[in-house]
């Protein structure tokens, strides 16, 4: 596969798994600076990796929210939550991944990110237009 066609695969799955919004926003801050790095990621992270036919994206799903959690990078495990939902995986099984988290992670690691998945999950909840703020 070139480079081309691997951006355009990595775009594609990019798309379905985090949502042309994200993705629609992500490419508008694009600049000379992250162009590379937003090249590199889309052919390689989307277009190679989360492409494979070896795991179904519920499962890739799981093991980055561990991944993130594992890292601290709690800015990413929201992104991811939504994905994972956007992926199929129920609250519940988000639910049980996080606790799983907790046992190889550390609970402070888990703790933090019960509170994105928390506020990221009632958020797509919501209807459109409520802020949950009175």
């Amino acid at each position: 596969m070139s480079d081309a066609e691997r951006h355009a695969q990595g775009m594609r799955t990019r798309r379905e798994v985090l949502g042309d919004a994200h993705v629609d926003r992500a490419e508008a801050r694009k600049d000379d600076f992250t162009a590379d790095f937003q090249d590199m990621i889309t052919r390689y992270a989307w277009g190679e990796i989360w492409s494979r036919p070896g795991l179904d994206r519920r499962t890739r799903s799981c093991i980055t929210l561990t991944a993130m959690v594992a890292g601290g990078h709690l800015d990413e495990l929201a992104m991811h939550v939504r994905a994972a939902v956007r992926n199929g995986l129920t609250h519940e099984e988000i639910k049980e991944v996080l606790l799983q988290t907790a046992i190889y992670c550390g609970v402070p690691a888990a703790n933090s990110a019960f509170a994105v998945a928390q506020r990221v999950l009632g958020e797509l909840e919501r209807p459109a237009g409520v802020t949950g703020v009175e």
